[in-house]
């Protein structure tokens, strides 16, 4: 059993790392800021996600369980603002979104 909850705990650390990786390389393809932007923010935010629900399975105690969840859901309402402030100086700057032509 405990090598089981080793194996799931890797499962989503690893999918967690594929995640970040994910956003990187959308950073690097995509287009312009604001569809990197969203790249950036949702592949970091859930890649954060299932590092973190990893983790959970190996920490010696519940405060560290709760602290760890806590920095989730810091990160989550961080990148959300500051995604969403960027994107604003972006349109205010004069910067149009990509459009398909």
């Amino acid at each position: 059993m405990n090598g089981l909850i080793y194996a799931f705990s890797m499962f989503l650390i690893g999918s967690g790392v594929f995640f970040f990786c994910a956003g990187g390389v959308g950073m690097l393809r995509f287009p312009d800021a604001f569809c990197r932007l969203h790249a950036t923010t949702k592949a970091d935010n859930l890649g954060l996600g299932l590092m973190i629900l990893g983790l959970l399975f190996h920490v010696g105690s519940f405060a560290l369980g709760i602290k760890l969840l806590a920095i989730w859901l810091l990160m989550t309402q961080s990148s959300a603002t500051v995604c969403h402030l960027i994107a604003r100086v972006a349109l205010r700057s004069g910067m149009q979104p990509w459009r398909r032509t």
